[in-house]
């Protein structure tokens, strides 16, 4: 029962914390705190148990089983493995981080913000643990609700057209989704005459190529635009522009990787010969996104859209990986996954605290921040260094193992990508000299960090230079979920047709018994 019972508690902390504001505003932040906490010292305790444990274990550590409409085939299946646990760490880790960082932003409507926050969560979660296509679906559509009204009720200025911008983009592309979801769950039925939404049944359909492609792409599509991937990302800087600080976290932080678990969790698996097929075109768009990205970041004068447009540039970099087809990629992308998640919350964390502060995003009226805030100054450095690709920070170890992946199924595309992060060091040092140095412009009274502010950015800081020190951790928890997801991909017989027999003996072999 540990994994419903994670999403089950942010439903139900999300219930609590509204009720509770009616009376006390402090206790609705302190439930929603001490419920994120309490999910994350559980995944820490599966972590630590998980690495301890013997490497030729199941890939699968935990998994959960209910009949729900057993006459449609849909099951409550939740599954734990070593990909799962690790975007559960990260969900949880800025989940904590969302809520102590809104303490004293949010002062309306607190109980209503504290249940959206929750309950985003708790589809997020169910997003990277649900093994059920309509139980997947369903999750992705909880978490889409919730952060519309994050970014509508507590967002800025034109948050009404930026929130409505994001609905339509992400509900039609769900909706493809959801088409492709029938579709795959018909032609399923129509071969074995068993109706099932259940994931590891579904891998072993012989679907025929033309079916196959117009299924792969329906899912591409949601997955794709929650990435987002050019020229889909539209949505984006509007989104994270106008949101409040931890909508832009759980924006940057999450909500985009879980797109990128989709890539890996179902496109690559369900759809090999597709996306073997479209792979050239999907590294070239990636490619073609970290470029652009970069370019459209350095032309920013809103901090959070410059930020936001370096999120597309990141990105870029997961397209590259995933459609690498091999272990270091697919490794590197995971790493990807993590530390943008953090390096750019941390980003918009900063953000946030400026304009607290001034009042405005535009660069233009910043500068010399560094003399009266030197704490947030050393904090902003070390995020803008992790932007960039710092060796010895986080981010230099995923883009590292992504391009040395790429490298081996494309020189000229990661000879290009390479290009990125030069750019990457031209908008990082930009937000630097823009924000931090120069001449003094509506620095005088400003604070330095409070004691709450402190501790989020040093917890933010550790975590990046652990990253880049030890990452070892990290990759043998994602290794045995990325040889499953690459060992599937590989199974096919001589003519390139999806063997069912060799996936069923893979599934098996991997599956928790």
């Amino acid at each position: 029962m540990i994994l419903s019972g994670f999403i089950l508690s942010f439903m139900i902390g999300g219930i609590l914390a509204w009720m509770a504001a009616l009376k006390n505003l402090v206790l609705a932040r302190w439930i929603s705190l001490i419920t994120v906490c309490f999910n994350l010292f559980i995944v820490i305790i599966l972590w630590v148990q998980h690495l301890q444990g013997d490497e030729s274990q199941s890939a699968w550590i935990l998994d959960f089983s209910l009949p729900w409409i057993p006459r449609f085939g849909i099951g409550f299946h939740l599954a734990l493995d070593g990909l799962s646990l690790l975007m559960l760490l990260l969900t949880f880790f800025l989940g904590a981080l969302s809520v102590l960082i809104s303490w004293k932003e949010i002062q309306h409507q607190v109980g209503l913000y504290h249940f959206c926050l929750l309950w985003v969560l708790a589809g997020i979660t169910g997003v990277f643990l649900a093994m059920d296509l309509f139980l997947f679906f369903f999750f992705w559509e909880v978490m889409l609700i919730p952060m519309f009204f994050l970014i509508i009720i507590w967002g800025h200025e034109n948050s009404r057209y930026a929130a409505f911008k994001f609905f339509i983009f992400t509900q039609a592309s769900g909706l493809l989704m959801l088409v492709a979801i029938l579709g795959l769950y018909f032609v399923h039925a129509n071969q074995t005459g068993t109706f099932t939404f259940d994931y590891f049944q579904l891998l072993g359909a012989d679907i025929p190529s033309g079916a196959a492609m117009w299924l792969m792409l329906g899912f591409l599509a949601a997955f794709i635009v929650k990435l987002p991937v050019i020229p889909f990302h539209t949505w984006l800087p509007d989104a994270h522009s106008q949101a409040p600080t931890a909508g832009s976290l759980i924006l940057a932080g999450l909500l985009l990787k879980t797109g990128a678990y989709g890539l890996l969790r179902f496109i690559v698996p369900l759809f090999r010969d597709q996306a073997v097929a479209i792979a050239p075109w999907a590294m070239a768009i990636g490619v073609f996104g970290i470029i652009y990205g970069a370019i459209l970041a350095f032309s920013q004068t809103d901090l959070k859209r410059l930020v936001a447009y370096t999120s597309v540039s990141h990105m870029g970099f997961i397209m590259l990986g995933v459609f690498s087809f091999n272990m270091i990629a697919t490794q590197g992308v995971v790493m990807q996954m993590i530390t943008h998640g953090i390096s750019t919350g941390a980003l918009f964390i900063l953000a946030g605290i400026i304009y607290e502060r001034i009042h405005t995003r535009d660069i233009t009226r910043m500068g010399g921040f560094w003399k009266s805030m030197p704490f947030l100054g050393t904090c902003g450095l070390i995020f803008a260094m992790a932007s960039l690709g710092l060796p010895g920070l986080g981010n230099f170890v995923a883009e590292f193992l992504v391009l040395v992946g790429a490298w081996q199924a494309t020189h000229k595309l990661t000879i290009i990508a390479t290009i990125g992060l030069v750019a990457a060091t031209i908008y990082s040092l930009r937000i630097l000299q823009k924000v931090f140095y120069g001449n003094q412009s509506a620095t005088h009274g400003l604070a330095d960090l409070s004691f709450r502010e402190k501790l989020v950015m040093i917890v933010l800081v550790v975590s990046l230079i652990w990253l880049g020190l030890f990452p070892q951790p990290v990759l043998n928890t994602s290794r045995p979920s990325v040889n499953v997801i690459l060992e599937t991909t590989a199974s096919s017989d001589e003519n390139g047709t999806r063997n069912p027999k060799i996936i069923t003996i893979k599934q098996k072999r991997y599956t928790h018994e």
